[in-house]
């Protein structure tokens, strides 16, 4: 058996969801079964408030990659499509993978990549594994192989209860898919695949064919839509005990136009909630069915003897409306049910079982956090901070460590066209910057559904100049080469 390395640098897992929300696996949320997430919260340390720094996959992948917000990494939109603004991660910037990889760890990758177009995990220090096409939601040849000699070919099966957007929620031939029902076995999923390919790599390290220490990466496809699950997940959620979410009230009065248009521009300004529940349904039967194969994972480094050397660490690269704000998928607006994100890290001697950390910490930290893990030095140029000073600190930020009080973010725009925003959020108000349209301002202890925009309400007033203030720092300690017109207009403001 390879352990983590002689001198006591851990082993890492990483296992990234997509589009996973925060609240699915928070203790005052939804009722969606989280075994393995649980486990590692109590085993670990759970965040209560990490956020993405953009709510779009390819920038916020090539920003956990760079440990840079994206306006300094460049991918300020989705790799795959035509309008894309930077099809590749710059080969200059520095990555953390490339940083362990000339460290002497060991990299492996299964499941999407999706942040850069003609790059693959390859270029970046791993050795790929398999699971997907070279750059986004393709499925590769080990994985039709793997369904064909099950006598499941891919292409060969015949969905139910699809779920479309547009007029028709029924009908194929337009809208995007949503969501259904698949007649595959459990095993025959492309999470279970993953699941497999991940528990091949953790044998291969415990049985010595891979020399160790290891840093390995797990992307699963999903929760993102479309939401196809089979049984027991496809009906383990009744649709019509599921609630509507308290933002369901949502009426858009006071807030930027783009919100309500996106409800048509998604297709689904006519879903009432009944549909949207149906699909929420499936949305948690994906979460509880990728959480079951994170557990056999957990499981495996419990029988190769590998548990007490690795730290495991879960995140997703952004969350999803869901319904909420009786939106669907994502876009320009900048709401919690986006923007948070889960995040636990299990570190066995080092992070105190049960831990809770309200730290406010960015997605892109981790670049920091797994260069510090193996004692690799940061790059001057990262905009993340490393989190082992709040792991080994009992989760909070040590005293002579001057840790910020707020986290940033940003939207640039996707396949609708850009769209300029900037976010800053504190644990109790976020200000939200739209250069096309109306700021927005949320008292979250008071309005945590975010209904009411406060941007013009008068007792407000020394709130929002300070939310603005916090949001000028941010750009500029960042560089946001937006920050000389952005600082401006708000210093104009009242």
């Amino acid at each position: 058996m390879v352990d983590a390395d002689a001198d006591g640098r851990p082993n890492v897992l990483l296992v990234l969801t997509d589009q996973e929300r925060y609240d699915a696996s928070a203790p005052d949320g939804p009722p969606v079964e989280t075994t393995a997430l649980d486990r590692l919260s109590s085993e670990g340390v759970r965040f209560e408030h990490a956020f993405t720094p953009i709510s779009i996959c390819s920038s916020a992948r090539a920003s956990l990659l760079t440990g840079l917000f994206p306006h300094n990494h460049g991918m300020l939109n989705n790799c795959h499509e035509p309008d894309a603004i930077r099809r590749n991660v710059p080969a200059e910037l520095p990555t953390f993978s490339e940083e362990l990889d000339a460290a002497g760890y060991d990299l492996t990758y299964t499941g999407k990549w999706h942040a850069g177009r003609d790059q693959t995990p390859g270029d970046f220090g791993f050795s790929y594994l398999g699971g997907s096409d070279t750059h986004h939601d393709g499925i590769d040849e080990a994985f039709v192989e793997y369904r064909a000699d099950r006598g499941v070919p891919v292409d060969e099966v015949d969905l139910s209860e699809e779920i479309y957007t547009g007029d028709e929620p029924r009908d194929g031939d337009e809208g995007t898919f949503v969501a259904a029902k698949t007649p595959v076995d459990v095993e025959e999923t492309r999470a279970y695949f993953l699941a497999e390919l991940t528990i091949d790599a953790i044998e291969a390290h415990a049985d010595g064919v891979r020399s160790g220490p290891f840093f390995h990466r797990t992307d699963f496809y999903g929760p993102h839509h479309p939401y196809v699950v089979p049984e027991p997940y496809a009906s383990m959620y009744d649709s019509a005990e599921i609630e509507p979410p308290e933002s369901y009230a949502e009426t858009y009065d006071g807030k930027p136009r783009v919100h309500e248009n996106y409800l048509f521009y998604r297709g689904v300004a006519d879903f009432d909630w009944d549909l949207l529940a149906e699909a929420i349904a499936k949305y948690w039967g994906f979460i509880t069915m990728i959480d079951h194969q994170l557990e056999r994972i957990i499981d495996a480094l419990e029988e190769h003897g590998l548990a007490e050397d690795t730290v495991v660490v879960h995140a997703s690269d952004h969350g999803d409306f869901a319904g909420s704000h009786r939106q669907f998928n994502k876009g320009p607006l900048m709401y919690d049910d986006t923007y948070r994100i889960p995040l636990q890290v299990r570190w066995p001697g080092v992070v105190d079982p049960g831990t809770t950390s309200e730290a406010p910490v960015h997605l892109h930290d981790l670049a920091s956090t797994f260069l510090e893990l193996a004692d690799v030095p940061v790059p001057d140029g990262f905009d993340a901070r490393s989190l082992v000073p709040i792991l080994e600190n009992g989760g909070d930020p040590p005293a002579d460590l001057d840790w910020r009080d707020s986290t940033f973010a940003q939207y640039h725009g996707d396949e609708f066209g850009l769209y300029s925003q900037r976010m800053v959020r504190t644990d109790r108000y976020k200000y939200v910057y739209n250069g096309p349209d109306i700021d927005e301002l949320y008292d979250l202890e008071a309005d945590p559904a975010e209904l009411q925009n406060l941007i013009d309400h008068p007792e407000y007033a020394d709130v929002r100049r300070e939310m603005r203030d916090r949001l000028t720092d941010w750009m500029e300690e960042t560089d946001d080469p937006n920050r000389v017109w952005v600082t401006d207009v708000l210093e104009a403001a009242s």
